[in-house]
C-alpha cells in the first residue's frame, strides 16, 4: 500500500528492471520478485481514481538508475538532488549488519540510503516500517477474488520477465505492483532484510485479509494478534528507536538465525546427534480412508514410520507380521486439518497411484504425536527421511505454530484503555465478521477484540522484527501457501480445470473445490516445452508420462516461466557466487532463447 516513484529503463529486460529496483530499495534476492499490473475488479467499472490517488501520494526518486561496475560492493544510483545515496553490495558475504536484528531499525545513517529523497524523511527505512489497516471501509474497497477462478485470473497480469517494459506496453507513471512472484525464500536474515521482511509480511498479510489464502478460525485470531502486535511495536520503534545491550542483540540473533525461513527448512545450529540409523516412529494412529456413499469412521491401527513408508498393523503384536496396509508417501500432497478448541490434529494425505490420487486421513491424539508425524509425512513428501537435518526444526516450528493458536484458560484482566486501540474489522477478514451478522455490531466487536487480545498474550513477548518472521513462517505452514493457480484444459479432458503451480511441484486441481486430483513432482521431470502455435504446454516426467495442457485466461509463456522460474531457483546455493546468472534465467524461462 505504499507507492514509490522510481525511473526505470524501459529498454531493459524485465528481470534487469526489477533486479534495478530492488537495489535501489535495498531488497536482496531480486529473482523471487517480479512486476504485476493491477487486478481490476470485475464487478466494478473501470476507475481511475485509485491510480489518481496513488500519484499523489508516490514517494519520487529522482535520477536515473546506473548499474555499479562488477568490481565494487557499492551501488550508486544518481544523482538525487545534487547528492549520491549508495547501498550495500546486495551479494557480498562480507555485508555488514544494515539493520538492528531487534527492531528492524537501520543501523547506518537514513542519508545512505536515500539521500535527501522522500523516503528518507521522518522515518528510517519507510519501507521496513509496516502500515496498518487505517479503516474497514478500505478494506472492504479492495477486490476480494471470490472463488479459484478469480484468484487463477490474477495471475494474467504478471509481465514476461524476458521481454522490455516498452515491448509490453507498459505506460509512463503507470501503477505497478512489485509482488513476490516465487514462494521460495532463500536466506531470510533480519541482519539484512528488514525491507524484504516487510514486504513479505505485508504480501502474506494481505493474501490473509482478502481471503485469497484460506485459514481456520483460531489461525485467524493467531494472525490477528501478530497484526496488533506489529502494529503496535512499529508505531513505538518509529517514535523511540530503542537502545538495546549487545547481549540482548545477540541473542535474538542466534534465534532468529535458527528461525531462518526456507520451504525446506532451514539448517539450523543445533545438529542433530551422530545418526547411524534413520529414526522412526511407531504409535497408535486412527486411520480413515474416505470413500463415497460409506460413513464409516476412523479405524485405529498400530503405524509404524520408516523411511519414506507407513505401514499399518491391526495390533502392536502384529507388527512383524504382513502390514493390512502400506504407504508410500514420496511425491504426495500433505494437508493439516486442525482444531485446537475441539482437540482435532488431523493429517490428510493425497498419495498419488496410477489413476488419480489415494485419499487417506490420519488423526492424532495429541499436538507432540502430531507434530512428529507431521513433519516425517512433510519431509517424506519430498523424498527424504527423518534423518535429515531439517526434522527436529520441522518439529519445533509445528508446535510454535500450535502453540500460538492456544487460548490462554487463565487470561490476565485487560486493561479497558487496550481495547480502544483495536480495530477489529481491520485485523480479520471479512468472513469471519460475517459469522456474526445477526448479533448487535457493538457485540461482536467486542468479542472479536477480546478473542484477538486472548491470542495476543502468546506473542506479546516478541521483538517487531521476530513477530513478523512468525507471521510469514504461519502462511507458510497454511494447507494452500505457495500455490500459483491457472485455468487450464487439459488433453483428453473436456471441461475447464486448474493447474496448480508449487515450488517442486504441478498439481491438476478440480475447478469447483480446488481438490488435488493428480501431482507431479519437478524433480521427476524430465523435460518441459511449449508448442507457440497452439499455445499448449507439454511435461515429461519418469516413466514415460506426460501431462498436456492449454491456458484458456492466459498466455502459456506465463505458465512456462514460473515451472523454468522454479526450476532456476532450486539451483540457488549458499556458497555460490554472490551474482545471479542471468543468461540460465532466460534459458530455462524464455522458451525461445
Amino acid at each position: 500500500m505504499k507507492y514509490v516513484k522510481v525511473k526505470v529503463n524501459f529498454s531493459d529486460r524485465v528481470f534487469k528492471a526489477v533486479s534495478d529496483i530492488c537495489k535501489t530499495f535495498n531488497i536482496r534476492h531480486p529473482e523471487e520478485l517480479s512486476l504485476l499490473r493491477k487486478p481490476r475488479d470485475p464487478s466494478k467499472k473501470k476507475k481511475k481514481k485509485l491510480d489518481d490517488q496513488c500519484e499523489d501520494d508516490a514517494f519520487e526518486l529522482e535520477g536515473p538508475l546506473i548499474t555499479p561496475g562488477s568490481g565494487t560492493d557499492i551501488l550508486y544510483i544518481g544523482p538525487v538532488k545534487g547528492n549520491i545515496y549508495s547501498s550495500p553490495g546486495l551479494y557480498s558475504k562480507t555485508m555488514t549488519p544494515t539493520y538492528d536484528a531487534h527492531d528492524g531499525s537501520p543501523l547506518s545513517p537514513t542519508s545512505a540510503w536515500f539521500g535527501d529523497s522522500a523516503l528518507s524523511e521522518g522515518n528510517p527505512g519507510i519501507l521496513a516500517v509496516s502500515q496498518p489497516v487505517t479503516s474497514p471501509e478500505s478494506l472492504a474497497k479492495m477486490y476480494k477474488p471470490q472463488a479459484l477462478l478469480d484468484k487463477a485470473k490474477i495471475n494474467q497480469g504478471w509481465l514476461d520477465s524476458s521481454r522490455s517494459l516498452m515491448e509490453q506496453e507498459v505506460k509512463e507513471n503507470e501503477a505497478l505492483l512489485l509482488r513476490f512472484k516465487y514462494y521460495s525464500f532463500f536466506d531470510l536474515n533480519p541482519k539484512y532484510d528488514a525491507i524484504r521482511i516487510n514486504q513479505l509480511y505485508e504480501q502474506s498479510k494481505w493474501a490473509i485479509l482478502l481471503e485469497e489464502i484460506e485459514c481456520t478460525e483460531e489461525e485467524m485470531m493467531m494472525f490477528a494478534a501478530l497484526q496488533y502486535h506489529i502494529n503496535k511495536l512499529s508505531i513505538m520503534s518509529s517514535e523511540n528507536h530503542l537502545n538495546n545491550s549487545d547481549k540482548e542483540v545477540d541473542e535474538v540473533d542466534a534465534a532468529l538465525s535458527d528461525l531462518e525461513i526456507t520451504l525446506e527448512g532451514g539448517k539450523t545450529s543445533t545438529i542433530l546427534g551422530d545418526i547411524t540409523s534413520i529414526p522412526e516412529l511407531a504409535d497408535y494412529i486412527k486411520v480413515f480412508k474416505p470413500k463415497k456413499l460409506t460413513l464409516k469412521g476412523y479405524k485405529p491401527y498400530w503405524c509404524t514410520f520408516k523411511d519414506t513408508s507407513i505401514s499399518c498393523y491391526k495390533s502392536k503384536e502384529e507388527a512383524n507380521g504382513t502390514p493390512a496396509h502400506q504407504m508410500n508417501l514420496r511425491g504426495c500432497e500433505v494437508t493439516p486439518d486442525v482444531n485446537i478448541s475441539g482437540q482435532k490434529f488431523n493429517i490428510k494425505l493425497l498419495i498419488p497411484v496410477a489413476e488419480g490420487m489415494n485419499e487417506i486421513w490420519l488423526r492424532c491424539d495429541n499436538e507432540t504425536q502430531y507434530a512428529s508425524w507431521m513433519a516425517a509425512c512433510r519431509l517424506a513428501s519430498k523424498g527424504k527421511t527423518m534423518a535429515d537435518s531439517s526434522y527436529g526444526m520441522e518439529v519445533q516450528n509445528i508446535l510454535s505454530f500450535l502453540k500460538m493458536q492456544h487460548l490462554n484458560p487463565d487470561p490476565q484482566l485487560i486493561p479497558e484503555q487496550i481495547t480502544t486501540d483495536i480495530n477489529p474489522e481491520c485485523l480479520v477478514s471479512p468472513r469471519y465478521l460475517k459469522k456474526y451478522k445477526n448479533k448487535q455490531p457493538g457485540y461482536v466487536r467486542d468479542l472479536i477484540t477480546a478473542r484477538i487480545l486472548e491470542a495476543h498474550q502468546n506473542v506479546a513477548q516478541m521483538s517487531l522484527i521476530e513477530a513478523k518472521m512468525r507471521f510469514i513462517q504461519a502462511w507458510q505452514s497454511l494447507p494452500e501457501f505457495g500455490i500459483t493457480h491457472f485455468i487450464a484444459r487439459f488433453q483428453g479432458g473436456k471441461k475447464e480445470e486448474l493447474i496448480g503451480i508449487a515450488y517442486n511441484r504441478l498439481i491438476r486441481m478440480d475447478a469447483s473445490t480446488g481438490d488435488a486430483v493428480k501431482t507431479w513432482r519437478f524433480s521427476n521431470m524430465k523435460q518441459w516445452n511449449v508448442n507457440w502455435e497452439i499455445k499448449m504446454v507439454t511435461v515429461e516426467f519418469a516413466d514415460d508420462v506426460r501431462v498436456s495442457f492449454i491456458c484458456t485466461e492466459v498466455d502459456c509463456k506465463v505458465v512456462h516461466e514460473f515451472i523454468g522460474g522454479y526450476i532456476f531457483l532450486s539451483t540457488r546455493a549458499k556458497d555460490q557466487n554472490e551474482s545471479l546468472d542471468e543468461e540460465m534465467f532466460y534459458k530455462l524461462t524464455s522458451g525461445w532463447v
